[in-house]
Formats: C-alpha cells, structure tokens, sequence
C-alpha cells in the first residue's frame, strides 16, 4: 500500500504551503495544476481524487517534488508543464518564448470580432510570439488568412510548432523583422527580406493587424522573476519609454491596413493616452482605450480613414 506521506490531498497542501512562501500568488491552483502534469488529469480532477483519497505512486511523488522545487525557484508554471492555455487552445511553451498571458485574450476578443464580421477576412499578428493571436483568430473565424511574423528564431520555433499541431493552413508563419514593413519615409525600414517580400503584395488588403509587441519602457525591469528571468527580453523592452515597436506598427499599419481597417495593440495600463495621441498623430481615427477583466486599461485600438469592406 501507497505510504500516507504521498497522499495526494496532503502533497498538495505541502506545495501550496511552500509556494506561497515563496510568493506566488496562487500556490494552490499551481499546485492542483502540477499534480495534474504529473497524473494527466484536469485540474477538476485532481481536486475530486485528492478528496477520494487518491495517492502517488513512489515515481510520480519523486516528479511532483521535483517540478515544485523548480516552481518554488520561480521558474513559470506554464514552462514546467510545456503548455498555456489561451482562449481555446493549449499552446506550447518553453525557454525563449512569450508565454501567453490570459488578459491578451481582450486583444484577440478585439480582432476576432471585427474580423467576424467580414467575408474571407486577413489579418496580421506582427510580434507573434508562440503564435497565440494568429492561432486564435483563425480557429474562431474559420474564413480568415492570417499572416504572423516573429523576429526572434527561438520564438518563431515555437509557433512553429504551435502551427503545426493545430494543424492550420490559414496561419503564413514569417521570420522577420517588423522593420521591413515601416513606412519606407521614415528611414528607419529594413532592407526587404521573407516578410516584405510576402505581405508587400497584399498591402491594403488587411482588415486587423493584432499585436502583443514588446512594451516595457528599457529602465522598468518588472519585478517578478517568471517575467525578469525567463521571459524574453526581445519580447518585452521597446526603448526608453516603451512605445518604439508600437511606432513601427502605427506606421506599418498605415500601409498595410485596407480603408477602415482596425488595428489594436497591447500596452501598459499607464501607456494608454500616450498611444492614443501617438496614433492619432499618424492619422488614425476612433482611437479607443480598452480595459480587460481586472478594469485595467490593457488595450488601445484605431481605424483607418475611409469605408471598411
């Protein structure tokens, strides 16, 4: 018989206790959430076997441990367990990605309505990352095409990935740099690479450019050490004050988007009004500020001069 000290209900209460203790704020949901790893079974399900008194076995003990010693380290959850939830897909994770956080969900709410309501739509998801805003816009708007670039060639391997499991003909996956598509009067556009030569031929053909782009001003190093230590720094620091990426999608946006094509940005609660004039410089209307589920403002989006297909 199975000892006593791996009771399920008990290991659990352990790693909680020693969770919190090192600060995270829900010991017990990323506990229930490992145990579930460890025993391929849904988080409901490990909180009905730990009251029928399930235990581990002396293997799945050893790995519980092991995995909540490196939670304990801080090391996010979503790279102990190799997956993130986002809408209705589980995405792959690892070292040098963006793991998917559930208030860009309000990005994808943004695109996926606008997009929804048009026939044979395309649209964008420029700084993809994992390649979560692609993948949801074209599962849940079965007749869009999107295009999603990714400039880093660890983070683009994971889309890839993600790309390939779900199995999506409708996602063009590039490697690039969002520079390539700036406004060409700036100075500031890339020599023409895989992105330009691929997207330039549909320009104002768009309906949505989405992005969850780098966002944190250079000097605000976030505080927590899942996002100081393991997340990318290409996928978090933009400048001084933050808003260089945005710039260029304000600009690329411009060339890309058809007439009243809407584009909709991630950013900083703090960062709101700055976007918001800097788009309306750039000769954005409509310019909007969106708050997600905690009422922070998450989210700005604008539309194009002119009359939307």
């Amino acid at each position: 018989m199975a000892s006593h000290s791996r009771a399920l209900q008990q290991q659990l209460r352990q790693l909680a206790d020693t969770l919190a203790a090192a600060g995270i704020d829900t010991p017990m949901v990323d506990a229930e959430l490992l145990a579930g790893h460890v025993l391929g079974e849904s988080r409901g399900r490990v909180q009905a076997l730990a009251i029928m008194g399930r235990t581990f076995t002396e293997a799945q003990h050893a790995q519980f441990e092991a995995l909540g010693q490196r939670r304990a380290e801080r090391v996010p959850l979503q790279h102990l367990t190799g997956l993130a939830p986002f809408r209705t897909l589980e995405l792959k994770v690892g070292p040098g990605v963006f793991v998917p956080r559930p208030e860009t969900e309000l990005i994808a709410q943004i695109a996926i309505d606008e997009l929804a309501l048009k026939p044979d739509p395309l649209a964008l998801d420029l700084c993809t990352g994992s390649g979560a805003l692609a993948l949801a816009m074209a599962h849940e708007v079965p007749t869009a095409r999107i295009w999603a670039v990714e400039k880093d060639e660890t983070a683009y391997s994971w889309a890839a990935q993600n790309v390939a499991d779900w199995g999506d003909h409708r996602v063009t996956l590039l490697l690039g740099d969002i520079a390539e598509l700036d406004d060409p009067d700036q100075g500031t556009q890339q020599p023409a690479g895989e992105i330009d030569r691929a997207i330039t031929p549909l320009l104002e053909r768009f309906a949505v450019l989405a992005s969850n782009p780098p966002y944190v001003p250079a000097s605000e190093i976030p505080v927590d050490p899942e996002v100081r230590e393991h997340d990318p720094d290409l996928a978090l620091y933009s400048g001084s004050d933050g808003l260089d990426a945005i710039r260029i999608l304000s600009r690329a946006g411009r060339r890309l988007l058809a007439p009243g094509g809407l584009i909709v940005l991630e950013h900083t609660e703090e960062q709101g009004a700055a976007i918001r004039g800097l788009l309306a410089r750039d000769g954005w209307q409509q310019t909007h500020t969106h708050v997600d589920l905690t009422g922070r403002d998450r989210a700005t989006s604008a539309r194009l001069p002119g009359q939307a297909e």
